[in-house]
């Protein structure tokens, strides 16, 4: 399973480790077991401070595909319930090297506030191989243990542990329980865990109070996605003091799986162009407070901000590069079954509906890839399209149009989603012409309808269209003198990489200019 060119890398990759790692597997019958030893063996074979070995583990251990990882001979609570390979392969890497004294690349700020769970928490992520979504989860959480030992985090292939799955009713990953409940469903990023933490103990927020109180800074950029980082660059090739607050580096790119119209790169994918984003950053004095969202602005000639972690930000000016989100259809039944049925991510939880009927809600690019995507994998797909004639680009509705297994419906209404025992059942839509409401029984919904801008921190200190869009001039100025904004969020047309990464530039002068004329 491991080539001789990933060995070699690992062996690269693992030069320098401090600890002695054991990878220490489950006693136990299982199909598949010989394959995971194999796989575990053959990974421990690139150094001699990586041990595998098969021990009884107790009871409290899930099964013979179940090992956990020690460190120095002492328990670590990260463990694998299943063969880490796909994306996944990357989560048991990283776990190994920064078990063995690689650093942890968290912001401080949350590695001081993880650092203050006193409550033990035990966290649970059902994965499936091919989620692009679920590694970040995994490795986050992953994390989070190596920082407290109060945490421990176990990696579940759904594929591996079918009952499991059935019997928690789980259509869609990342799922992830902490402490045997449910604790979020469907793609989630590190910042809306620490969210959610925040939530369960408020008391770890006070702890990132304490930090140092930044200088106030010439620009600061809120977002992090391919706007924000060139937004930031910009301004700190000028030699000003820059800060980025991002949920997550690479935003919206993060989930694009192939990236073929970023002119002079021919083909990569949104994790790729978002580490060579991670990486251009670093090569200039910025400071990033990453898994952070901005709270509050307060405006005047120095802009205050409060950030979900407590911290406040003072700043010269301020560029808004937040992106957008996917859109919601705002139907009944569709909040009540997200990750169980409805989805947003084909990538990730298609495979959870092989074999199956299923719908994708959009007749634009996304939502006729995604179909194709899901016609490998599924029974039926039916696409339903609002307006009379399908939005996406020809030689992707040929593509569609050629599959047996694809539907396309046009000019239909989706009314409600209808879930039975709490799963999703059927849909119910009206054709817009004839009025007449009809139901197609299916297993999975996939709304796949565009995007929303991410706003809504700003409504009331700068200009908005009805849509919610940021509104600039040629120059990226909004209404308030010093706050510019670039990318999706803003009125600029065409949703594009390229087109986001002009405009942050763009913005990024403009602020310079603003600070020469006002110094």
């Amino acid at each position: 399973m491991l080539t001789q060119d990933i060995l070699d890398a690992l062996k690269s990759y693992t030069a320098n480790m401090t600890r002695t790692i054991n990878l220490v597997l489950q006693l136990g019958d299982h199909e598949k077991r010989s394959e995971l030893a194999s796989f575990l063996t053959s990974f421990a074979s690139v150094s001699d401070k990586i041990i595998f070995e098969e021990r009884y583990l107790g009871e409290t251990v899930k099964s013979p595909m179940t090992f956990v990882l020690e460190a120095d001979g002492e328990a670590t609570g990260i463990s694998f319930s299943g063969i880490p390979s796909g994306h996944e392969f990357n989560s048991l890497v990283l776990a190994v090297l920064q078990l063995s004294g690689t650093e942890i690349k968290l912001d401080d700020t949350v590695k001081q506030m993880v650092s203050q769970i006193e409550t033990p928490l035990n966290f649970e992520i059902f994965v499936s191989l091919s989620c692009h979504n679920c590694p970040d989860v995994v490795q986050t959480l992953n994390q989070f243990a190596v920082i407290n030992p109060n945490i421990s985090a176990e990696m579940i292939d759904g594929g591996v542990f079918p009952e499991l799955i059935e019997e928690r009713n789980i259509q869609g990953v990342p799922s992830v329980y902490l402490n045997g409940e449910v604790f979020a469903n469907g793609k989630i990023d590190t910042a809306k865990i620490i969210e959610k933490l925040v939530e369960k103990y408020p008391e770890i927020a006070s702890s990132s109070t304490k930090q140092e109180k930044l200088p106030v800074q010439d620009v600061t950029v809120v977002g992090g996605g391919p706007a924000g980082v060139a937004a930031a660059i910009y301004a700190a090739r000028k030699g000003l003091k820059v800060t980025v607050v991002a949920d997550r580096i690479g935003g919206q790119v993060k989930d694009t799986m192939g990236i073929e119209n970023l002119i002079s790169v021919p083909k990569t994918t949104g994790p790729q162009l978002t580490n060579a984003l991670h990486g251009h950053l670093r090569e200039y004095d910025i400071t990033v407070r990453e898994h952070f969202q901005v709270e509050s602005i307060e405006k005047g000639n120095i802009k205050t901000l409060t950030l979900t972690s407590g911290q406040v930000i003072e700043t010269k000016t301020l560029i808004i590069a937040t992106g957008a989100k996917w859109r919601e259809l705002g139907v009944p039944g569709e909040k009540e079954n997200i990750g169980n049925g409805v989805a947003y991510c084909p990538h990730c939880d298609g495979p959870f509906f092989k074999g199956k009927d299923v719908a994708v809600i959009g007749g634009g690019n996304s939502g006729i890839e995604a179909a194709l995507d899901l016609s490998g994998i599924v029974k039926s797909v039916t696409v339903f399209e609002f307006l009379p004639e399908l939005k996406a680009d020809k030689v992707l509705v040929n593509q569609a149009e050629a599959r047996d297994n694809i539907k396309i419906l046009k000019n239909v209404a989706t009314k409600e989603i209808i879930a039975d025992n709490g799963k999703v059942a059927a849909i119910d839509y009206q054709d817009r012409e004839t009025e007449e409401v009809h139901r197609q029984h299916l297993a999975g919904v996939f709304v796949q309808i565009g995007l929303v801008p991410n706003s809504q921190f700003v409504k009331g200190i700068v200009e908005l269209t009805p849509y919610g869009e940021v509104i600039v001039n040629e120059k990226g100025e909004t209404s308030e003198p010093g706050i510019f904004a670039c990318g999706d969020v803003t009125t600029v047309p065409y949703k594009q990489i390229v087109i986001a990464m002009g405009e942050g530039a763009k913005a990024s002068l403009s602020a310079f200019d603003y600070l020469i004329k006002n110094a």
